[in-house]
């Protein structure tokens, strides 16, 4: 048993204001969780913490040894500012090896090639000279997966990124990631879209009131 994520006991907040109790959960390798709840209930502060953005209130939260310098992949909530990024689409992915490319002023050959091979497994080589801003929903979307993926990430953590896509491009993502995943992604996605999510996912971790974690029909 692979565990990249353990958590414990885990309260999560801001401050002096506590979240609801957060269920016992672990991710293992090649799992794809799904995180649901109403607002409020700590779906994305919980996707920061596994990010390392934000520490438990109390409870443990233990990753994987491996889950370091840049194995964990974050792909935030999108907000207008994010969206008007004037940068290439190659821009964007190979700002995913930052973690390894420290002072240098370029990036190296090896960097180079991990961004093209995270554009080609995602589809998006022809959008490489692309201005990100000009791109529709869907294909951001697979530039920002790009990012997180060129960093050799082992855990990819997305905070809701269907938001704002029309059925056709929902639906195309959760195809492309079943499929990443299938691959050998371990994923783990906030999410409004229980149905969707159902049909991709292999546990649930519902938060708030009827906080739960289980098992979904795939996995099985």
């Amino acid at each position: 048993m692979d565990n990249l994520v353990e958590c414990r006991d885990l309260r999560l907040g801001y401050g002096s204001h506590a979240m609801p109790p957060c269920p016992d959960f672990t991710v293992e390798a090649g799992d794809y969780l799904c995180i649901v709840g109403p607002n409020g209930s700590g779906k994305s502060t919980l996707l920061k913490a596994v990010a390392g953005l934000v520490k438990p209130l109390s409870g443990t939260l233990s990753l994987a040894p491996g889950l370091s310098g840049g194995r964990i992949g974050y792909v935030p909530q999108q907000g207008p500012l994010q969206r008007d990024f004037p940068a290439s689409v190659r821009e964007v992915v190979q700002s995913g090896c930052q973690s390894t490319r420290g002072w240098r002023p370029f990036y190296s050959r090896g960097e180079k090639l991990r961004a093209r091979d995270a554009m080609e497994r995602l589809g998006i080589v022809p959008l490489a000279g692309r201005c990100y801003r000009e791109l529709s929903g869907g294909q951001r979307q697979r530039a920002l997966l790009g990012r997180a993926m060129c960093g050799g990430c082992r855990l990819l953590l997305l905070d809701e990124p269907t938001t704002g896509l029309d059925p056709e491009a929902t639906a195309d993502f959760y195809t492309l990631m079943r499929g990443l995943n299938e691959a050998g992604m371990t994923v783990a996605m906030v999410t409004h879209d229980r149905s969707g999510a159902l049909e991709s996912a292999t546990h649930m971790l519902t938060l708030g009131p009827d906080a739960s974690f289980e098992r979904s029909a795939r996995h099985g």
